[in-house]
């Protein structure tokens, strides 16, 4: 506490100073235990609107605020979109993205019922694929459709048993499977490259894609894993009974399948039809269908001991 000293005549008299509230110098919040010494004199604290910006803002607003830098966005925005729709013009030229989603538009019923057609299709009655609209029906309304599905589980599921297999004999090594998948999947291009070729030499007009054909192609490894299964369990004898009867239903399946595809109209109902090219895609059906037998037995006889 101050003292304040007054003149009287006796002397001096001594007062305590007091010091009023609400005064300049203690113009603070009563709750602050200590004064805030961060900012300069005369600056204010930044943080609250009004406080320290100004009228810069932040730094981010004055770019954004450039109207170059409005326009560079908007050409480098224009520039991606028109890379995109190139690239996706050119990608679904040469691999179809949409129509692949066709072939994989399967269930479990679908699957199912394709599975067992392949392995007894001699009960089945109805080949003609079902069209809505000029377009097929997705291949789980439809059991004659083609799938991607199968064939590509096939082939993984083959190689798998193939590794069970060479296991089963000691002979397993990672070269070997490579070797077996790679030769697996050379033949089945070399296969679907000679239908192509055979198909333009015989000028056979007809709706079947090459994803058809890989489609159709690619059956066969139900068979293989049925007979390499087989084979496992039973022996070479299970493995050459199994085998035969997988060959035989492929050999029928593709036949009825295919003259569909192939055949003119009224051959494919039956009809005895004369004519030399009407012969050539008679016998470019059954060499189709009698190739997939010969590929069950190359890639799966040294797989049983």
């Amino acid at each position: 506490m101050d003292m304040d000293y007054t003149a009287t005549q006796s002397g001096f008299t001594q007062y305590p100073k007091l010091r009023m509230r609400n005064t300049s110098k203690d113009r603070t919040d009563p709750s602050q235990l200590f004064d805030d010494t961060s900012a300069a004199p005369g600056v204010e604290p930044a943080g609250f609107p009004g406080q320290g910006v100004g009228a810069m803002g932040y730094p981010g607003q004055t770019l954004l605020s450039d109207p170059m830098s409005n326009l560079a966005m908007a050409y480098g925005s224009s520039l991606a979109s028109q890379g995109k729709d190139l690239v996706d013009k050119n990608l679904d030229r040469f691999l179809p993205i949409s129509k692949l989603k066709y072939y994989f538009a399967v269930d479990t019923v679908y699957v199912g019922k394709k599975l067992g057609l392949l392995v007894f299709p001699y009960m089945h009655q109805n080949w003609e694929v079902s069209y809505q609209q000029d377009t097929p029906v997705a291949p789980r309304f439809d059991i004659n459709a083609p799938d991607l599905y199968i064939p590509a589980m096939g082939f993984i599921t083959y190689i798998l048993v193939s590794g069970l297999a060479l296991g089963t004999q000691n002979r397993f090594t990672p070269e070997i499977l490579g070797m077996q998948a790679s030769s697996a999947l050379v033949w089945l291009i070399m296969e679907v490259l000679a239908i192509l070729l055979s198909l333009y030499l015989v000028t056979v007009n007809t709706d079947l894609t090459t994803i058809d054909l890989v489609a159709f192609s690619g059956y066969k490894y139900v068979g293989m894993i049925v007979g390499v299964v087989a084979g496992l369990l039973f022996g070479r004898t299970g493995y050459y009974l199994t085998l035969l009867w997988c060959c035989i239903s492929i050999f029928i399946f593709m036949i009825r399948t295919l003259r569909l595809k192939l055949l003119s109209e009224a051959a494919a109902q039956g009809v005895l039809v004369h004519g030399a090219r009407n012969q050539l895609r008679m016998y470019l059906t059954m060499s189709i269908a009698a190739a997939q037998p010969i590929f069950m037995y190359w890639l799966t006889y040294h797989l049983v001991g």
